[in-house]
């Protein structure tokens, strides 16, 4: 059986969807759920996006440098709304987005 090889911007695009996703769940049983709906939101967003970037660079998509920009974009608006949370599962969300937006930026170049 052949082993899979991700790229360090797979493996972090991966890690940041499921950081997003734990985030976003968290956000619900914070105290003021309403203060954390642009987060959620954002959270949610990124996830799906990172899925796809994932997914598109395995499947070596001719959109993969396409996808990895959004990406990375969108990795940026989650990190921006996280990091303005004190909580530290969005403090942990936040860096993971911009670990990320940093490989899908390189893997974009």
């Amino acid at each position: 059986m052949n082993s899979i090889n991700l790229s360090e911007c797979a493996k972090a695009c991966v890690l940041c969807s499921l950081t997003c996703t734990s985030c976003a769940h968290l956000c619900l049983d914070e105290d003021s759920v309403e203060m954390m709906r642009e987060c959620i939101k954002r959270c949610l967003d990124c996830a799906d996006i990172c899925d796809l970037c994932a997914h598109a660079q395995q499947r070596n998509s001719p959109f993969t440098k396409e996808i990895c920009e959004l990406c990375a974009k969108m990795c940026d608006y989650c990190a921006e709304e996280c990091s303005k949370h004190e909580v530290e599962h969005c403090q942990q969300c936040a860096e993971a987005c911009r670990k990320c937006a940093a490989e899908c930026r390189k893997m974009a170049a």
